[in-house]
C-alpha cells in the first residue's frame, strides 16, 4: 500500500520525506489557505521535494472553469495530479483530462457507483473520505470494501485511495481491505511507529548493557 502524506506544510512534507517511505502528497484548498501562501507557487516547491504524484485540486466547480484551472496546474510539474470533485462535471473534465493524457484524483468520493463511474471515465485515482462517512454514523472502511470489491470485479485500474483518515487503526483496516493508497495527516504518520513496548523494551535493552558494561 502506498502512502501520501495529506497536508500543504513544507516542512511536514520534508520530514515525512526523509523518513523514505512516502510515496506522494495530496492538497486542497483548505490546507492551502492554513499555509497563508500562492497555490501554485507553494505546489511548485512541493514537486521539488517530492518525486511521487502530488495532487491540485481545482477551485472551479464548473467544467470550463475546472479544464482551465485544471490545465494551469498539469503545467506546473510532470508529476502533478489534478484534483476534481466526485460531480457530473467532474466526470466530464475527467473523462477530458484522461483523454489529454493528464493524471486525475477524483476526490470528495462517499458511495461505491460514484466510485464506479469515476473509474470508467479514466481517473488515476479516487479518493473516498472514510473519516467523513464515520462522522454521520455509517461506515467509512465499509465503503473501502465495496469500492475494492467493484474495481477487482471488472479490472479497473483506478487506484483507490483513502482519505481523511483520522487514527492509525483507519491505515491498518484500509490495508487489510486492500487499498491501494493511504493519504495520511502528519501526526499520524508520526503515529504508525509508536508503541509503548517498543520505548519500554529499548529503554531496557540500553540499561542492560549500561549496568553490564558502564
Amino acid at each position: 500500500m502506498e502512502l501520501y502524506i495529506d497536508t500543504a506544510n513544507l516542512d511536514e512534507i520534508k520530514q515525512a520525506n526523509d523518513m523514505g517511505v512516502l510515496d506522494g502528497v495530496t492538497t486542497n484548498p483548505s490546507l492551502i489557505a492554513k499555509e497563508k501562501t500562492d497555490y501554485g507557487k507553494r505546489l511548485a516547491q512541493i514537486c521539488e521535494v517530492v518525486e511521487g504524484p502530488v495532487s491540485a485540486e481545482v477551485i472551479a466547480i464548473d467544467f470550463d472553469g475546472m479544464m482551465k484551472e485544471g490545465r494551469e496546474r498539469a503545467k506546473i510539474a510532470d508529476n502533478i495530479v489534478v484534483k476534481l470533485p466526485c460531480t457530473v462535471d467532474g466526470v466530464k473534465a475527467c473523462k477530458a483530462f484522461t483523454d489529454e493524457g493528464v493524471r486525475t484524483n477524483l476526490t470528495l468520493c462517499f458511495q461505491p457507483l460514484q466510485a464506479l463511474l469515476v473509474a470508467k471515465a479514466g481517473a488515476f485515482l479516487v479518493s473516498p473520505f472514510i473519516g467523513r462517512v464515520d462522522d454521520i454514523a455509517e461506515d467509512g472502511m465499509d465503503l473501502i470494501r465495496k469500492i475494492r470489491a467493484i474495481y477487482d470485479n471488472y479490472g479497473y485500474e483506478t487506484k483507490l485511495l483513502a482519505a481523511s483518515i483520522r487514527h492509525p487503526k483507519h491505515i491498518v483496516d484500509c490495508a487489510l481491505a486492500g487499498a491501494d493508497v493511504c493519504t495520511v495527516p502528519f501526526n499520524v504518520i508520526q503515529q504508525m511507529m509508536k508503541h509503548p513496548l517498543t520505548d519500554s523494551g529499548l529503554e531496557k535493552f540500553v540499561a542492560d548493557y549500561k549496568k553490564a558494561f558502564g
